[in-house]
């Protein structure tokens, strides 16, 4: 059982980065987004789960290349 909670708390501070960061965007809360995901993915087979990734793929593409730097003497 300890497995079980440990790959549940993996996924729970990794992969649900991509609804806290949408719902930062759009200002609402993260719960929304992610049960918004759950009954995408149910009424359409899968297209939900699909976007999800998309859209995690995408974020980690834009944060490789558009980094935060505090000064300028950082390039």
């Amino acid at each position: 059982m300890n497995i079980f909670y440990t790959i549940l708390y993996y996924f729970q501070k990794r992969g649900f980065e991509v609804c806290r960061r949408i719902a930062e965007r759009f200002g609402i809360r993260a719960r929304v987004v992610r049960t918004s995901f759950i009954y995408l993915t149910f009424v359409t087979v899968g297209f939900g789960f699909a976007l999800y990734l998309f859209l995690a793929f995408w974020l980690r593409i834009k944060d490789l290349i558009y980094t935060k730097r505090t000064s300028v003497f950082d390039l």
